[in-house]
């Protein structure tokens, strides 16, 4: 599987990124500027990574100017074709605004910049640590929306817990059904707020982040 990783103007973790999938996942990256179109050289087969930040200062709104680039217009048709697509932290928002995820993600519950590790696990996974760092990271929907997302076994991660325990406590942003992270119908497009790129390196005493990249198919 090889990657391409989307750089945005104000994309802050596109070098972590490629950093973590070529030296801790010995995969091959190829970065994307975000006025390029080309994506001839990914298959479906292959993965697309919207990586952290602030694109385009997080004017108007998290990630709504970054969905109008001439990179992200190529990735949704990428998707739509069945490619694999994640969005973390930054990507997540400008998954959810080019409408390739449902929902949004709003200003953290406590209204300030959360920085910290935190706890997430699938259903009935085990908790991994992995960091998180954004002020606008709280998950919401409509009832609909989120009924059919559990219906459908489409929350990929929830925050939790050391512990594995999800509760109200566990949670950083005030996130809707402590939801840290969700994929489409078709599992091809993945979108989660914490940054496992951050937490896969044997120098950070943390490899919990390659078992998040394990999880998702994208190995």
């Amino acid at each position: 599987m090889k990657f391409g990783v989307v750089v945005f103007p104000g994309s802050n973790c596109d070098r972590d990124m490629q950093d973590s999938l070529e030296k801790d996942l010995g995969k091959e990256v190829i970065m994307l500027w975000h006025k390029d179109k080309d994506l001839s050289m990914f298959t479906t087969e292959d993965c697309i990574i919207l990586p952290g930040g602030f694109s385009y200062g997080d004017y108007l709104r998290c990630g709504a100017i970054a969905r109008f680039s001439p990179m992200m217009q190529s990735v949704i048709e990428f998707a739509n074709k069945g490619g694999k697509v994640l969005g973390v932290c930054n990507g997540f928002q400008i998954l959810c605004e080019s409408g390739l995820l449902p929902g949004v993600l709003l200003q953290n519950a406590n209204q300030q910049f959360v920085c910290k590790n935190v706890f997430i696990k699938q259903e009935n996974g085990e908790a991994l640590k992995i960091p998180v760092a954004h002020g606008e990271g709280r998950y919401h929907a409509d009832e609909a929306t989120l009924n059919e997302l559990e219906a459908n076994g489409q929350v990929i991660f929830r925050y939790c817990d050391e512990n594995g325990n999800i509760s109200d406590t566990a949670n950083p942003n005030g996130a809707i059904r402590n939801i840290a992270g969700i994929r489409n119908r078709n599992n091809n497009v993945f979108g989660m707020m914490p940054h496992p790129e951050r937490a896969s390196s044997e120098a950070m005493s943390n490899l919990d982040g390659v078992k998040v990249f394990n999880l998702l198919g994208l190995n």
